[in-house]
């Protein structure tokens, strides 16, 4: 089959998203299929086989370009290479550019709902005022999804989700898959990681996020002082590595001043994705707090290196994080959340216990699954994609007899 995936980011921008489309694409290659991903063009990419760079304006929607969707790349590679099934990642600019060839060309067009949109409306002020006073995003997504021929949801949450929100169209559950070598980094690089970041600290704990406002990164470090406050008693100490870059990252310097934590928490900046898995396995446990996931692929990253999680209770992250099998959940309440990361850290045998049941859970999300998966989805969509036209070619032609029958006998 001949997947073309139409994303408006990816590499060098680091993102969930990114990360999801190269690992499916990767992984349905793999398996013999022709994936084909068009991205915008950036200054310092990479040329990459498979990769149609289509232009892009100077210009930065949550560090990303804008796609120029007038391109007529779009039009004339898809037509080329003989596409069968369009896999869009944006309901906005390439999301229209997916539904314009559909319209045209009969494509059938598949979307991924990886973003809880409203969560990002602060970025752009006077679109945040619009929605609260008319509701329009969610018109406009409920519209969007409508206009595809299905939906690939990350978790039965999202799913259930969609539907309570009006979606007709069929919703398939299809996770990001985890790469195979996330469960086996290597061992020199969890060492150097371990022997550079733990120091003198009793536990190594992380996290992998954008830091972004959206993330809820306050909120950690609010918790985060009153575990320190907390494990002092018990005569113990932390290093909290925060894995990722951002618009807040100055924000978070000032913060991590103010809250005195500045010997505790670890801003790491960009680390490259081959590299994660080891920083992971280098530690105790896995915090989160964002409120705005729709799966959380770095969560079962982290659970593939063995790593308990404890996040705060939201979509997305649900679907993932069992209470006492492989993490806990826990209100959005810093005590609560600092408390339960305490209890884990000091009982080593209930430690050992939710990181076999976090890497267990892993093995049930690998790449080659997901892309079988998906594969079956699209062999679906296309089918009955097919069966719609021609239903409709029939229905035409049976009016069109009715037509000429009645002119014959008037």
């Amino acid at each position: 089959m001949r997947i073309a995936m139409l994303t408006n980011n990816y590499k060098p921008y680091m993102g969930g998203v990114p990360v999801s489309i190269e690992h499916l694409a990767q992984a349905l290659r793999a398996q013999g299929h022709e994936v084909y991903i068009f991205a915008p063009t950036y200054k310092n990419q990479v040329e990459e086989e498979y990769v149609i760079r289509y232009p892009s304006f100077p210009l930065s929607i949550v560090g990303a370009p804008v796609p120029n969707v007038f391109s007529s790349i779009f039009e004339k590679k898809i037509i080329e290479l003989g596409i069968d099934v369009i896999h869009v990642h944006h309901p906005a600019l390439v999301g229209n550019v997916a539904l314009r060839l559909k319209k045209q060309y009969g494509i059938p067009v598949v979307f991924t709902y990886h973003t809880r949109v409203e969560a990002y409306l602060h970025y752009v002020k006077p679109i945040e005022w619009l929605e609260h006073a008319t509701g329009i995003i969610g018109r406009y997504m409920r519209w969007f999804c409508n206009q595809c021929d299905m939906i690939a949801a990350p978790t039965d949450g999202i799913r259930d989700y969609l539907v309570e929100n009006g979606i007709k169209t069929p919703i398939e559950v299809l996770p990001t898959g985890v790469k195979e070598e996330a469960f086996y980094p290597k061992p020199e690089q969890v060492r150097e990681v371990r022997r550079q970041f733990k120091g003198d600290a009793d536990y190594l704990l992380c996290s992998v996020s954008r830091l972004a406002k959206e993330k809820n990164i306050d909120f950690q470090f609010e918790g985060l002082k009153l575990l320190k406050e907390k494990l002092k008693v018990e005569g113990k100490s932390f290093r909290y590595l925060l894995i990722g870059d951002g618009p807040e990252q100055g924000h978070l310097k000032k913060k991590i001043r103010e809250m005195d934590l500045e010997n505790e928490v670890i801003l790491t900046g960009r680390v490259e994705n081959e590299y994660i898995s080891s920083y992971q396995k280098a530690c105790d446990a896995f915090l989160f707090s964002s409120k705005s996931e729709t799966q959380g692929i770095v969560i079962l990253e982290a659970m593939a290196a063995g790593n308990p999680v404890i996040a705060v209770d939201a979509s997305g992250v649900k679907d993932l994080v069992e209470n006492g099998v492989n993490g806990y959940l826990t209100k959005e309440e810093p005590m609560e959340w600092a408390n339960q990361i305490a209890t884990v850290l000091l009982d080593e045998l209930h430690q050992t216990q939710l990181s076999y049941g976090a890497y267990i859970t892993a093995t049930k999300y690998s790449e080659n699954q997901i892309a079988q998966k998906a594969a079956e989805a699209y062999n679906k969509t296309v089918c009955y994609s097919h069966f719609q036209v021609e239903e409709r070619t029939w229905q035409f032609e049976r009016v069109w007899m009715r037509g000429k029958a009645y002119l014959w006998n008037h």
